[in-house]
């Protein structure tokens, strides 16, 4: 059986080709979104995800995204890709990976959903750009903030089946974002919603501890 791969590449081919649709604004601001949850939840897949579509599956990305295709982007990406999906999965690792990550995830997010806006102007890269960092900040804070509430629990298995649930959230709302944006959008109202009483919940959490180990703290001073 012969391999035609003019028909591996229809097949692979995906449904929204960003080079053939006439992207209006609002389009453009749904993908700007789209990219700053991601970047605070699993930025190096997104990264290598949108590089591989442009370089591979005939998907022109818009604005200055082009750029993710570069084979050394593509390579990098997929080697941290890689670090971040057996960091994440390991008690107190995923931890301290979030919290250097802290630096990393934000201001990409700002970049990646700034660079959608490339052909619209540098007020319209601004705007996004902070929406972008403002998402990928709280997907970010609700994601490492959960992880490490989870930490304190002795046994390992939470922390795989976070991680795990974390990797399906991602490439369900990848699928959402380029094939059904309207269900995306509807999905990031939602997500925007919990993490912000997880978020809430967190800190007192936090605080809880923080006053207990005081009061220990006062105990033994007296």
């Amino acid at each position: 059986m012969n391999l035609d791969l003019n028909t591996v590449q229809t097949t692979l081919e995906p449904l929204l080709n960003w080079g053939n649709v006439p992207l209006n604004m609002p389009s453009l601001m749904a993908l700007a979104a789209g990219l700053g949850w991601a970047s605070g939840l699993r930025l190096y897949a997104l990264v290598f995800t949108l590089g591989a579509l442009d370089r591979f599956a005939g998907v022109t990305l818009p604005g200055d995204l082009g750029v993710l295709s570069n084979a050394w982007v593509l390579g990098i990406s997929g080697v941290l890709l890689l670090m971040e999906f057996l960091a994440d999965k390991i008690p107190w690792l995923d931890s301290v990976w979030d919290s250097i990550h802290t630096f990393i995830r934000i201001p990409a997010g700002m970049g990646l959903a700034a660079a959608v806006m490339g052909d619209q102007g540098a007020a319209m890269q601004v705007v996004m750009g902070l929406l972008g960092g403002t998402l990928a900040a709280g997907t970010h804070l609700a994601k490492a903030g959960t992880r490490a509430a989870i930490n304190t629990s002795p046994e390992p298995f939470s922390n795989v089946l976070a991680s795990t649930g974390e990797d399906v959230m991602f490439a369900g709302g990848m699928w959402a974002l380029l094939t059904h944006p309207v269900v995306f959008l509807v999905g990031l109202v939602i997500f925007i919603v919990v993490a912000s009483l997880l978020i809430y919940f967190l800190w007192r959490f936090i605080k809880t501890i923080f006053h207990g180990v005081q009061r220990k703290g006062v105990g033994v001073n007296l």
